[in-house]
């Protein structure tokens, strides 16, 4: 292995390290998003227009997020305030333990898991304002590096010298591409699968009548973005929310996720093929160490490193030596 290249496998951990330890996960999350969907909405070679369309899309994108999150707001707590009852009286019924008895109970929980959070409201505001912010920097790195995705500065060496700076810079861009075809594979067959599992539930849900459908489908789509863990939280709601209709069912619905779950698997084989097969212990402690270091941005990158080093290592050979 040459100097550059080693230099530059050390600049991406550092990078990866620095995104990790400096709490960079947001902007650097929102830069790969943003410069994936600039790459699919390029029509030719017109970068311009690729950039007003994600412009109009952000902006559309965030008034769609708005109207949501004041929809949730109210129809959240309506969610457990009437499937709790409910869940109560089928586990009563069938001799199920639960950790709370009645509803007043599990608002009690609740409120002594959030009590010490209120008390920080000002800090949490700051975090948001720091997510805003961090949120443009990860848009506008992006459309600079679609726009002018060079390394190296006019005037400076051509990419055929030999010197160690240029050679060191055009591994550093060759890291950088495989780390986003990585992201690209990743992202864009869980945002297929996930439009896929949304498509399917939102007829089960429609066709069976469920309440608050609306916000029960866009929590599906975005859950269907984490790998794994995501599906288990979508799932949760859709049986708590079959509950309110009747114990019956919430048994479909449980049954109609684990068959749509099991149609996800084969999607997953034919959509990504062999690239991203890695073992499920593997992608679940990805997530648990990716949760812990960067919260729900770390689960998001964990199959992309994974994903990563796995093509990284698939490119490299043991012992082997350049004439």
């Amino acid at each position: 292995m040459t100097t550059p290249k080693k230099i530059s496998y050390a600049f991406i951990v550092l990078v990866l390290v620095l995104v990790c330890v400096l709490h960079l996960a947001t902007p650097f999350i929102t830069m790969l998003f943003a410069y994936f969907a600039l790459n699919k909405l390029r029509l030719g070679e017109n970068k311009g227009l690729a950039v007003a369309l994600l412009l109009i899309l952000v902006v559309a994108l965030g008034a769609g997020t708005y109207i949501f999150l004041k929809q949730a707001v109210v129809v959240l707590p309506k969610i457990v305030a009437t499937t709790v009852p409910v869940v109560i009286e089928y586990a009563e019924k069938n001799q199920i333990e639960l950790p709370f008895s009645d509803y007043e109970s599990l608002k009690a929980m609740a409120r002594e898991a959030v009590a010490d959070q209120v008390t920080n409201l000002g800090k949490y505001l700051k975090a948001a304002l720091f997510v805003i912010v961090a949120f443009l920097i990860g848009l506008v790195v992006a459309i600079s590096l679609f726009l002018n995705a060079r390394f190296q500065l006019d005037g400076e060496s051509s990419p055929g010298s030999s010197n160690l700076y240029t050679a060191t810079w055009l591994e550093i861009g060759r890291r950088f591409h495989t780390f986003y075809e990585s992201f690209a594979v990743v992202m864009g067959a869980q945002i297929i699968i996930s439009l896929i599992n949304t498509a399917l539930t939102t007829g089960f849900l429609l066709w069976n009548h469920f309440p608050h459908a609306g916000v029960v489908i866009v929590l599906t789509f975005l859950c269907g973005l984490l790998p794994i863990i995501g599906n288990l939280i979508s799932n949760t709601l859709i049986v708590g929310v079959g509950f309110t209709v009747a114990p019956h069912m919430a048994l479909w619905a449980l049954i109609f996720l684990v068959v749509i779950h099991k149609l996800e698997y084969f999607l997953n084989s034919k959509i990504v093929g062999q690239r991203i097969r890695n073992p499920m212990w593997l992608t679940l402690l990805g997530l648990i160490v990716g949760e812990k270091l960067m919260g729900i941005p770390g689960m998001i990158l964990a199959p992309v490193v994974l994903h990563y080093i796995k093509v990284e290592a698939s490119q490299s050979r043991i012992g082997a030596t350049k004439p």
